[in-house]
């Protein structure tokens, strides 16, 4: 069963700018669909970008486009979310979820996308400080 992992969480100033990664051990060789979402306290999961990486198509919440991207790394067993110009209202834990044999077609930005099929990690405190 793949195994997924998050890293690179951390606090940072207003306006400041991290890099997530997200690594994913076992068969990667298939394509697969990536989510990043985040859940602060007292909230609900919410998806803020998406990747299928058998196309590279990418996907983002209102609340985030403009300022995050989602990659693939040469290493196809890797996702990375570059988030520039943060804000305090992005401070929450950050999770990112795999799921094999998605619809490509399908933005696969919603928590009930994975449900009961995706691989989940263990996520990622982000703190954004004014």
């Amino acid at each position: 069963q793949p195994q997924v992992a998050e890293s690179g969480g951390g606090s940072v100033q207003d306006g400041g700018s991290l890099r997530l990664s997200c690594t994913i051990s076992g068969d990667t060789f298939r394509s697969y669909c990536m989510g990043w979402f985040r859940q602060a306290p007292g909230t609900e999961r919410e998806g803020v970008a998406a990747i299928y990486t058998g196309s590279h198509n990418t996907y983002y919440s209102d609340s985030v486009k403009g300022r995050f991207s989602i990659s693939q790394g040469a290493a196809k067993n890797t996702i990375y979310l570059q988030m520039n110009n943060l804000k305090p209202n992005d401070t929450a834990v950050y999770y990112c979820a795999a799921v094999f044999g998605c619809d490509p077609t399908r933005p696969m930005m919603e928590y009930s996308d994975y449900i009961g099929r995706g691989y989940w990690g263990q996520g990622t405190q982000v703190t954004v400080t004014s």
